[in-house]
């Protein structure tokens, strides 16, 4: 097998476990605490991240660059990490995927509002449009039909967690810190897990890991391994061997994968008003990230031209 063999395969390795997450993210907080489950799966990630490299010869980070992993580690896994398997309490594993696909749609609506460095063209407006709309035809129906408020709870907590990862990613773009990015996820993720577990016991959302079933252990186990290690690494050697266009491809595969796999593992609906729109929104997010990528060549021709 060919180097590039191998990153297509590990193309498709990321994209179906990052999709799968979401179907083992809604089977693990089915009969336990959202909260507490988002803790125990960051806590171990975090660890054995953070523990690998300390046992390579990483030094401890410094207090500045703790109190920044602290920072971003509540933007990126306490909100988006934590209120998304929230959500998936309350909807269905791929519709929050779907949501979750709205962040670079976000990012360039955050940009432009704050930082006024995005033009947004008629081809990205449409991008826009489109991804909004596809999402409104995935969850119309349950949204005039289902009578429980829970519904909404699951809508508004995945929304906020998809604002949350695109302001994490845009204050990452914009101010860096000089150490290794995978070590810093481990220790983003453990104080995130500190922090979850907090939240969860003021809000009575904790209960004895004794009485964790075991469809939840399994379910962080593979949340763990498969969606915390396996993908980060098959991601990796993607980005370094693949194309970033190519590599990227599995943001668009991600939902699809969840829509499948929910449908088929735990009976969330598949009607077509989904398969639409759930179309519609792919087809959204990919004009907005060409949009993006036209603007970020045009932009590095000018630099490259007055060099």
């Amino acid at each position: 097998m060919t180097t590039k063999q191998k990153a297509y395969l590990a193309l498709s390795v990321t994209s179906i476990v990052w999709g799968t997450s979401w179907v083992a993210s809604r089977y693990a907080v089915q009969n336990a605490p959202a909260l507490q489950v988002s803790a125990t799966r960051q806590l171990i990630a975090g660890t054995l991240f953070a523990g690998f490299f300390l046992l390579k010869g990483e030094k401890l980070p410094s207090l500045k660059q703790m109190v920044w992993l602290a920072g971003m580690s509540v933007l990126l896994f306490v909100f988006a990490n934590g209120l998304a398997t929230v959500g998936v309490k309350y909807i269905s594993s791929g519709l929050a995927a779907l949501i979750a696909a709205l962040y670079p749609l976000s990012v360039v609506i955050i940009e432009k509002i704050l930082f006024k460095n995005t033009r947004i063209g008629l081809f990205t407006f449409i991008g826009i449009l489109l991804g909004i709309s596809g999402i409104a035809i995935v969850f119309y129906d349950n949204a005039f039909h289902n009578q429980s408020p829970n519904y909404w709870i699951g809508i508004f907590v995945s929304v906020i967690a998809m604002l949350s990862w695109s302001f994490g990613t845009i204050i990452i773009a914009r101010k860096q810190i000089n150490i290794n990015p995978y070590y810093a996820i481990g220790w983003e993720m453990i104080f995130a897990s500190l922090i979850l577990f907090m939240t969860a016991g003021v809000t009575n959302n904790l209960i004895p890991f004794s009485q964790f079933p075991a469809q939840t252990w399994y379910a962080i186990a593979y949340l763990v391994v498969m969606g915390s290690l396996i993908a980060v690494v098959a991601f990796l050697y993607t980005m370094k061997h693949l194309e970033a266009s190519v590599a990227a491809l599995y943001a668009y595969i991600n939902p699809i994968v969840a829509i499948v796999i929910g449908s088929y593992l735990v009976h969330e609906p598949l009607t077509k008003e989904i398969i639409i729109g759930s179309t519609i929104t792919i087809i959204g997010v990919y004009m907005v990230n060409q949009s993006l990528k036209k603007q970020k060549a045009q932009q590095q021709t000018k630099i490259d031209s007055k060099a």
